[in-house]
């Protein structure tokens, strides 16, 4: 809740004119407390939970052979029972895991100074936040995930996850009430080094939980904006993670991909890429000289 009772009174307080979006922020924002605020997170997640899958289940269950070539693993295929079962479970998980988590840890969102006030972040300092924040979860991530693979782990907690071999939007989250927990650390740790506005956190959420439903998506659209983020996963690159399966001990990352290629952990990765495209290339050439010689 705003300390300021009208608009002129924080202007007289900031010495200043308040922007256009400090305006609709105080507007929305002056009465309500800091945590009710806080709990749009919840919303947030139930709505990307589940509309942002829904595109992808539509041409999933369209089977458009204009979208099929894009498929990654074009012979698997879920039913529409599949994926209500897939959707079903995580809003399973959501209501007894992730929406109590939002709940409860409120208090420690204001320990770390989280603010909702005003004034309200610049644009350039979201966008630098927002990085931090992606690294620093990516890398966290990665040592996490790897550690799921190994046997107890996988065979305890992980091998949820791994269920759908080949991946789908809603598939993102579906996990082991433990692994969303444990992977919900990484999460928080760049909002706890480098706390900024409430907003700026619910930017975050919802980034992050995307970008999982897009590298889950099972789809490799060549249009894809985040193609043209460096060093960025993408579907192809966490599809072939599931493809693999509990053998699999390459591409642990959730975001990018520096730390596979660091610590060796994308090897297998880029052989298969590598001969997919000779294989393809030969293909081509043989098929280019039969047209010849007719």
């Amino acid at each position: 809740m705003l300390p300021y009772q009208t608009i002129q009174e924080a202007e007289v307080a900031f010495a200043r004119e308040l922007t256009f979006a400090e305006k609709l922020w105080f507007n929305y924002s002056a009465k309500k407390s800091d945590y009710f605020l806080y709990c749009h997170n919840i919303l947030f997640l139930f709505c990307i939970f589940s509309l942002a899958p829904l595109p992808l289940v539509f041409m999933e269950l369209k089977r458009s052979k204009k979208i099929d070539k894009f498929k990654i693993q074009p012979k698997v295929r879920l039913s529409s029972s599949e994926t209500f079962r897939c959707y079903k479970e995580v809003m399973r998980m959501f209501i007894l895991i992730v929406g109590p988590l939002q709940l409860v840890s409120y208090p420690t969102v204001k320990l770390v100074g989280i603010r909702a006030g005003l004034p309200l972040p610049s644009g350039w300092e979201i966008v630098m936040q927002l990085v931090v924040y992606f690294l620093i979860e990516d890398y966290g991530n990665y040592w996490i995930h790897r550690l799921l693979h190994n046997k107890w782990g996988y065979e305890k907690i992980h091998r949820v996850h791994h269920e759908y071999t080949a991946p789908i939007g809603f598939a993102a989250p579906y996990a082991h009430w433990a692994e969303i927990l444990i992977l919900g650390i990484p999460s928080f740790v760049g909002p706890a080094l480098v706390p900024g506005h409430i907003i700026t956190f619910w930017l975050w959420i919802a980034l992050r939980q995307m970008e999982a439903i897009e590298t889950h998506c099972g789809y490799d659209f060549p249009w894809s904006l985040t193609k043209y983020i460096p060093f960025y996963g993408g579907a192809e690159y966490h599809d072939y993670h599931h493809y693999v399966g509990g053998q699999s001990q390459s591409n642990f990352a959730s975001v990018f991909t520096y730390c596979d290629y660091i610590y060796g952990t994308d090897k297998g990765y880029r052989f298969q890429k590598k001969h997919l495209a000779q294989f393809k290339e030969k293909w081509r050439n043989d098929t280019q000289q039969e047209y010849k010689l007719e």
